[in-house]
């Protein structure tokens, strides 16, 4: 049974990475098409470092997933905090709630805020262009909230409140206490959620599509419309150096929590 998990599971990579794989392949060939390696060359990632539009759409996302991942980390760990502090039913109930914007559908999040900043837009504001820079930020933060949420609770309910007490015996406010002991014990959980946040809003797209107005388009968006015609293969080459990316900080990610439950551990077996 043992092998056949195995091989099921060697099969299922395959299956997810392949893809990719062939995107990179194709990101260093010679020739333009998928189907066939006319020789290897960075003649791609020069090209694309030369088109100053794709690179302005990439700054474009990253601006919004920094930003959006920065103030969803923010407003999630305080909202984290908040939750901790409650009873259990209710903060079950709460967490439940949480979990109801990433089993939602994309498109059904994404068309709803659409419409609700169209109504504030037009009927509050009395502005005709509702849709902008603000609208597409705001709904990336709400988007990655749960995520950060989801990161920071459990360090929060693996965080030893005695720590907190003795600080506070020894003379800290319980603000120099949350600074220095509560803090410093849920900063690996606040970091994975940066993380998390900062990945999902980089490759948005279906809520993105929906929110953005005219005046500020991220990469996702537009390359949608190349989707339509032959795919130039610089965007194979932007393809590549997104995924790579987006494998750093997952790694990162993964070393954090690594390292945090590993002190975890050291630290129950001193008490032991």
């Amino acid at each position: 049974m043992k092998k056949v998990n195995r091989i099921l599971t060697v099969f299922i990579f395959i299956f997810l990475y392949i893809p990719m794989a062939v995107l990179i392949v194709g990101s260093f060939n010679e020739g333009k098409s998928l189907s066939r390696f006319d020789g290897f060359t960075f003649q791609q990632y020069a090209e694309l470092f030369r088109d100053r539009d794709l690179l302005k759409l990439l700054g474009n996302s990253l601006l919004i997933a920094v930003l959006s991942s920065l103030i969803a980390t923010v407003f999630g760990t305080l909202a984290a905090l908040g939750i901790q502090s409650l009873g259990p039913k209710m903060r079950r109930t709460v967490m439940r709630l949480t979990d109801i914007p990433m089993t939602n559908p994309e498109i059904v999040t994404g068309i709803s805020l659409s419409l609700l900043f169209v109504f504030i837009g037009t009927k509050m504001l009395g502005q005709q262009d509702c849709l902008t820079f603000w609208t597409l930020l705001i709904a990336h933060i709400t988007f990655n909230l749960p995520y950060v949420i989801l990161n920071v609770m459990p360090k929060l309910s693996q965080l030893d409140h005695s720590l907190t007490d003795a600080a506070m015996d020894l003379g800290c406010t319980p603000r120099q206490a949350f600074f220095k002991v509560t803090l410093h014990e849920i900063m690996p959980g606040i970091a994975a959620g940066l993380i998390m946040a900062f990945t999902m809003s980089l490759d948005d797209f279906v809520i993105s599509y929906f929110v953005s107005g005219l005046d500020f388009v991220t990469l996702p968006v537009e390359i949608y419309s190349y989707t339509k015609k032959p795919i130039p293969p610089k965007i194979y080459a932007m393809f590549t150096l997104l995924f790579l990316l987006i494998l750093v900080l997952m790694v990162t990610m993964n070393l954090l929590q690594l390292r945090a439950d590993r002190k975890k551990t050291q630290q129950l077996m001193e008490k032991g």
